[in-house]
Parts: C-alpha cells; sequence; structure tokens
C-alpha cells in the first residue's frame, strides 16, 4: 500500500492534470440537487443531465413532485438506469421534504440517508456540493482509482476508501478531490494489465508499492 503522504501526492499529480472541476449534475435548487443524486445512482451524470430538464421543468419543487403519476415520471427518466424504484424513490422523498421538512433539504448526513433512495455515497454529495460540508463520497470511480493506486487493499468497501481519503487529506480539499477523481477515472481504465498501462501515475504508484512492500519483506 502507498503510504499516507504518498496518498496526497498522488491526488495532487490528478488535480494538477484534470484542472478545476465542478459539479457535473445540473439542478437550479438543492432539491433538484437530490433528486438529481438519487438519479445518478449506478447512472452516469450525462444520462441524467438528459432527462432532469423535463423533470424538473414539470416538477419543479417537492410538493409538485410528490402528487406526480408514477407511470409519468418514469415516462421521463426511463432512460436511466432502476428507473422504476427511482420513479418511486424520488417522489416518496418529495412527501417528506414537503410534508415533514418544510421543503428544506436536510443538511446532516443522517437526515438525508433517511430519505428513500438516499445513501451514504448520495448524502456525502449533497453535504459537500450543496452545502459546502467536508465530506467525502465514493463512487465507483473513486473507488476503482483507489484500490488500483494502493491507496487501499482490493477488497476495500466504500466506508473504508472514504475513511483512508479522509484520513489523509485536509477538510477543504475534499471536495475537489472527489471530483478530480471522478474527472480521472473517467480518462483512464483502472482495467489494464500493468504491462499494458499508459497512465504514468498509475505507473508510479505501482512503483512506489513494490517499493513500500519490499521494505516490509
Amino acid at each position: 500500500m502507498l503510504k499516507d503522504d504518498q496518498i496526497v501526492w498522488a491526488i495532487h499529480q490528478m488535480e494538477a492534470e484534470i484542472g478545476p472541476v465542478e459539479p457535473s449534475l445540473d439542478s437550479r435548487t438543492p432539491f433538484q440537487y437530490l433528486v438529481s443524486v438519487i438519479l445518478s445512482a449506478q447512472a452516469t451524470d450525462v444520462s441524467v443531465n438528459k432527462v432532469t430538464p423535463e423533470l424538473f421543468d414539470r416538477y419543479p419543487d417537492p410538493k409538485a413532485l410528490m402528487t406526480a403519476d408514477v407511470e409519468a415520471v418514469e415516462q421521463i427518466i426511463k432512460s436511466v438506469g432502476l428507473f422504476h424504484n427511482k420513479a418511486r424513490n424520488i417522489i416518496k422523498t418529495a412527501r417528506i421534504v414537503h410534508e415533514d421538512l418544510n421543503d428544506v433539504v436536510p443538511a446532516d448526513r443522517k437526515g438525508i440517508m433517511a430519505l428513500p433512495g438516499a445513501g451514504r455515497k448520495t448524502a456525502n454529495v449533497v453535504l459537500s456540493d450543496v452545502f459546502d460540508q467536508a465530506t467525502f463520497a465514493v463512487d465507483t470511480h473513486v473507488s476503482a482509482i483507489s484500490k488500483r493506486l494502493h491507496f487501499v487493499e482490493k477488497d476495500a468497501s466504500p466506508l473504508q476508501v472514504e475513511k483512508k481519503i479522509v484520513s489523509v487529506l485536509p477538510a477543504e480539499g475534499l471536495h475537489r478531490a472527489h471530483h478530480t477523481m471522478i474527472e480521472f477515472g473517467r480518462k483512464y481504465s483502472m482495467k489494464l494489465a500493468p504491462a499494458k498501462e499508459v497512465c504514468q501515475l498509475i505507473i508510479d504508484c505501482d512503483q512506489l508499492n513494490e517499493e513500500n512492500e519490499a521494505l516490509l519483506s
């Protein structure tokens, strides 16, 4: 495994290559952003951004969405994976936000995770992107990079990945690191055999890992 300072170095290398990054989901309000993140589970942000303009035009706020016909919502979001469950979840979430929370999206992890369709990753994304809180979300890109670059063990859980990154980076660096790693994962495959690797950073991290393991043997 890489040492903590080596992980920080690797993340900074990614940031230098990728450059400034911003959230890629389109929305106008915290509630719309929450819905977009729920829809993005096991789907690309691009696919979500293709359906949310119509969705939010017809159902712009919790009160409008909570009374929507589930089949009508499904028709709008059907190009997004798991659209049956997601349609039901966002309608249920809209009802809770409107009736129980006075149209205010929770600004804490526990509150967001209590909403239908919103897990820890969704909560961390919303808290970071909407409320500027020092949270770190682990999606498939972040997980794959963390394992391929030897930040964590191959069988590490998303929570273990999250805890590792949070433990080595300053709080103010978590937001940028999350979005940088997503873009880095979109740019490079984490599945190439070492002999066919084209990304210099991955090659360097392989070398660092070998050196660290040699010192332990």
